[in-house]
């Protein structure tokens, strides 16, 4: 039986989490899997919830974080090692960034295992500075020299990396979408739907808007704050805004919204009161979230496939993003999602509120999301592609 040793940056609530365990869960018991990465940061929600649905125990690496750390990287570094001895891997597959850097390296050391590593996303623009951003690439070319295969989990990011950042050549790449367990965002609607609209306070005739995800700085919330204010001022409905998620910039993007005059609140229940626009913090069940919002948002300034966004079209919730890294081939623009350039903040506030003052078109961008979600996103057909990639390495 062929042993794969999976590596992800942090055992974190995201995409890489989810297809780690879902790849460790089904592709057993062809395969022997060993499922390790690092620990969440403070301001992250822990994602221990999903490999106990699962039913997938991890491995916690010790010195696993997301900044560069020479001690910390050092101290994965040789416990990787030691895995690896341990283990004896046929193939060890490694995803996103950092998990992709210190297991590869670690992996090269050992030489005996084929070498496939994930972009989840990457860091090549708007994160860093230019010198920052230049060492990473670097690192990147250099990496895939010794890499079997690279996975990148859409068409636009296969060609970002192949032409844009050139990190390896394009018969290298495989591409393989991320896949996930969809069918929970069609059952029980009108329940779920009820329970957060009674949990937030909100009326029937009340427009609820919402963005999803970590709250940090790529991910560019104040302009999903500055589209929501646009709304307020501009609309004829009765609209509310939810900021689902936390993370470093939470406590900014309140004092930004209390600049722009929003009256803001707390999600957690113990605060819980009518308001314009509620700070949530982290909700394990995004389903239940997805069904009561009416439109789902997402103002990132980069992106690999936005999770949130597939979760959006199998709940038929119609979309407004920006056009940025995986978006466009994550959803189907004026099908499933209305999409704007990252630059366009006019666009973007504009586009937001013709979807809250547009019943009708609000169900035109419902109606397909669920056909094209889960042709194209469901973990089998994830698990059907990773399998034939690896039995055409170990072949």
């Amino acid at each position: 039986m062929p042993k794969i040793l999976r590596i992800i940056n942090r055992f974190n609530l995201g995409g890489p989490t989810f297809n780690a365990a879902l790849l460790t869960k089904y592709l057993s018991p062809e395969y022997e899997t060993l499922l390790v990465g690092g620990r969440e940061e403070d301001s992250e929600e822990s994602s221990n919830h999903i490999l106990n649905q699962v039913g997938v125990k991890g491995h916690l690496i010790d010195g696993m974080h997301r900044d560069v750390d020479f001690n910390n990287d050092r101290i994965a570094y040789k416990h990787i090692k030691q895995i690896i001895k341990d283990f004896k891997p046929d193939i060890i597959h490694t995803h996103a960034s950092k998990a992709g850097a210190i297991g590869r390296s670690a992996g090269i050391a050992y030489g005996k295992a084929k070498m496939v590593h994930t972009f989840h996303g990457h860091v090549f623009h708007s994160y860093f500075g230019r010198f920052k951003s230049s060492l990473y690439k670097n690192i990147e070319r250099v990496l895939a020299l010794k890499t079997d295969k690279i996975v990148a989990i859409s068409e636009r990011q296969k060609l970002e990396l192949s032409r844009r950042y050139r990190i390896c050549n394009a018969s290298k790449i495989e591409v393989i979408p991320l896949g996930f367990e969809l069918e929970k965002f069609r059952e029980d609607q009108a329940a779920k739907r009820k329970a957060f609209r009674d949990e937030f306070l909100l009326e029937d005739d009340e427009i609820a808007v919402g963005i999803i995800g970590r709250l940090v700085p790529i991910k560019n919330h104040k302009l999903f704050i500055d589209a929501f204010k646009h709304s307020l001022e501009n609309s004829n409905q009765k609209v509310r805004g939810f900021i689902v998620g936390d993370g470093l910039e939470r406590e900014s993007l309140k004092a930004y919204s209390a600049s722009l005059g929003i009256d803001y609140v707390n999600g957690d229940v113990s605060q819980m009161r009518k308001a314009s626009l509620h700070f949530t913090s982290w909700i394990k069940g995004i389903d239940t979230v997805t069904a009561g919002l009416d439109i789902v948002a997402l103002t990132s300034l980069n992106e690999g496939t936005p999770v949130s966004l597939i979760e959006a079209q199998a709940a038929g919730k119609p979309i407004i993003t920006t056009k940025v890294g995986g978006v466009i081939n994550t959803v189907l623009p004026n099908k499933t999602a209305i999409v704007k350039e990252a630059e366009d903040h006019h666009g973007f506030q504009q586009g937001l509120l013709e979807l809250v003052e547009d019943a009708k078109l609000r169900k035109n961008l419902s109606e397909q999301g669920w056909e094209y979600a889960s042709n194209k996103y469901h973990y089998s057909r994830l698990v059907r592609d990773m399998d034939q990639l690896y039995q055409s390495l170990l072949a």
